[in-house]
């Protein structure tokens, strides 16, 4: 049933509706004593049906490029003229729909963020700390901020300029930013 529930709630979501419990009981065919058995709230259920595609990226190993690991962490790898729409597990237009939802709801956004985003920061955020403790990066750096200044450039990019992830020059501008803040990051 956990399967139903959370593929009616984002057919619902990819579909721009708005998300009920009624409407889901409808689609997915399950009661809503057996939804609510599963999520103790919409709040919850909506967050993880925002994160279906996604998954937390493996911890990187400690010999690795850290400088390249955040090229590849955002999407910008492989040489590539254009962020990966990989790097966020799901196609824009569902990345729109998460941005709309979570703007609109506090509530979602503070689940969705504490159940699913602050999980898949991890990895990188432990090699920036890594490359804090080899003496790569400043010691003084706080090392979420850092991750929080680097993936600040994609948002502003997609939700503030209103540009497409596969535009060339938007991959252009956060290669130029991350190099901006890798140079201040350096020992």
């Amino acid at each position: 049933m956990d399967g139903q529930i959370i593929d009616a709630a984002l057919a619902i979501i990819d579909a721009g509706q708005d998300v009920t419990v009624s409407g889901v009981v409808a689609r997915s065919g399950v009661s809503r004593a057996a939804l609510y058995r599963r999520w103790p709230s919409l709040t919850t259920l909506i967050a993880a049906a925002l994160d279906v595609g996604r998954t937390v990226p493996p911890d990187y190993p400690d010999g690795v490029d850290l400088r390249e690991a955040l090229i590849d962490g955002f999407g910008l790898g492989d040489g590539g003229a254009t962020v990966s729409v990989a790097a966020s597990g799901y196609s824009e237009e569902r990345f729109r729909q998460r941005i709309r939802l979570v703007m609109s709801d506090r509530a979602l956004q503070k689940a969705y963020w504490q159940s699913h985003v602050s999980r898949r920061r991890v990895p990188l955020v432990n090699a920036l700390r890594t490359g804090i403790a080899r003496g790569e990066l400043r010691a003084d750096l706080d090392a979420e901020a850092c991750f929080d200044a680097i993936a600040g450039t994609a948002y502003y990019q997609i939700v503030v300029r209103g540009d497409r992830m596969d535009d060339p020059a938007v991959a252009a501008r956060l290669r130029a930013a991350v190099d901006v803040i890798w140079r201040g990051m350096l020992a």
